[in-house]
């Protein structure tokens, strides 16, 4: 069959050809503008958001001073590859080995798309933050960072995970995670974890 009859037959069909820049390839789409098939995502192949911690190893052990047990200061934390889109970062630290069930260690939000780190020992009374972010209300009660805490017994895991947002929340400062995580809904672009363990 040629191509003109070809067109003609997605005509009849009420499919709609739609050609991507240049020309490279044609995206088929049907009335309810489902697609039949589809070039590959503009991201394929792009190295994945990552995030990482100078004060620990990943799986490794989280020294005594980011703990109630020392200093109880946040460890350095920063992040490479954020996905095309982002415009802002939002952070949950949490123990999903605590007795009661998941406890939230710390959360941020708003972030700005340009943010890369956050420095060891980030303010325990500022609920916003010099660069605009925010931080939420933890588990024990407060604003900021509340570092690990466990009973005494096995080794307890601390996952701090980073969502790359399509879209600043405006969340008010000292927000808790329940009402992060619905306001993110839908907007996450990419996440990545880091994880230490702490015993006592």
């Amino acid at each position: 069959m040629n191509a003109k009859r070809v067109w003609s037959a997605l005509a009849l069909a009420g499919a709609a050809p739609l050609f991507v820049a240049g020309g490279a390839r044609a995206i088929l789409r049907s009335p309810g503008n489902g697609p039949f098939f589809s070039s590959p995502s503009p991201e394929a192949g792009a190295m994945a958001l990552a995030i990482s911690s100078g004060s620990f190893a990943n799986s490794g052990n989280i020294p005594k001073k980011f703990t109630c047990d020392g200093a109880d200061v946040s460890p350095e934390l920063s992040w490479t590859n954020p996905p095309a889109g982002a415009q802002s970062f939002a952070l949950i630290a949490d123990d999903p080995d605590a007795p009661v069930g998941t406890w939230t260690h710390w959360v941020i939000f708003d972030l700005p798309p340009t943010t890369r780190s956050l420095p060891e020992g980030v303010s325990k009374i500022m609920d916003k933050l010099p660069d605009s972010g925010r931080q939420g209300l933890n588990d024990f009660g407060k604003i900021g960072y509340g570092g690990p805490c466990p009973p005494p017994g096995k080794a307890h895991r601390y996952f701090f995970k980073l969502y790359a947002l399509d879209r600043k929340l405006g969340l008010k400062p000292g927000s808790t995670r329940a009402r992060l995580e619905q306001a993110m809904q839908s907007h996450v672009l990419k996440e990545a974890d880091w994880m230490g363990k702490y015993r006592r």
